[in-house]
């Protein structure tokens, strides 16, 4: 395939010096064959700098973003399944033998427990990830609050900590009707999305 090139003559440097640039149209995936010398330049020039802010959109929000990633232990975990289940109306679970194995087997939203915990867990020292189980946050949510500030950088008064504490309980959640997702249709969502809060 002969591309057409575009050659031109730098200022400041020698005449002599002639400098061949090939310009491609990203944006529609063709070559800028036909357009004049300078509108080619322009085209150039806006073509990096998208570039340039794609690049950096991505960098600022794949390595520079920050993930909290909560979990519990796998036998919650299908407990909880099987209430969601029932509770968004999605499919009646045949029994529970069945809906083990069809959890295993990762035939189930969000897969399966064991290949998502191993999937963050390999990226841990890739992304910026702070780990925290449930069990942690019920038994002692301050603790659990302070290191989540820590991770954040943000640095609150002892009031101030023991502010989030106080509405951040399952207690105090439970009485919250986002929380509970009380404003959606009662077709696609029934009883409460809270229910117990209790660790095994």
């Amino acid at each position: 395939m002969n591309i057409q090139t575009t050659l031109i003559r730098c200022h400041g440097w020698s005449t002599q010096r002639v400098v061949k640039i090939i310009l491609f149209d990203h944006l529609h995936g063709s070559f800028l064959l036909t357009s004049p010398q300078r509108q080619r330049f322009i085209y150039l020039s806006i073509y990096l700098s998208i570039y340039l802010s794609i690049y950096l959109s991505i960098y600022l929000s794949i390595y520079l973003s920050i993930y909290l990633y909560t979990h519990t232990h796998i036998y919650i975990y299908i407990y909880i399944y099987i209430y969601i289940y029932i509770y968004i109306n999605l499919e009646t679970p045949k029994s529970f033998d069945w809906f083990l194995e069809e959890y295993l087997k990762g035939n189930v939203p969000g897969s399966c427990w064991f290949d998502h915990i191993r999937e963050w867990h390999s990226k841990k020292d890739q992304y910026n990830i702070l780990f925290l189980t449930y069990e942690d946050m019920i038994l002692d949510l301050k603790t659990a609050v302070t290191k989540i500030c820590r991770f954040l950088g943000k640095n609150l008064s002892e009031e101030a900590i023991e502010q989030v504490v106080k509405k951040s309980t399952f207690k105090t959640m439970k009485k919250d009707s986002k929380a509970n997702y009380e404003f959606l249709p009662e077709e696609r969502f029934s009883g409460k999305f809270l229910r117990k809060g209790n660790v095994i």
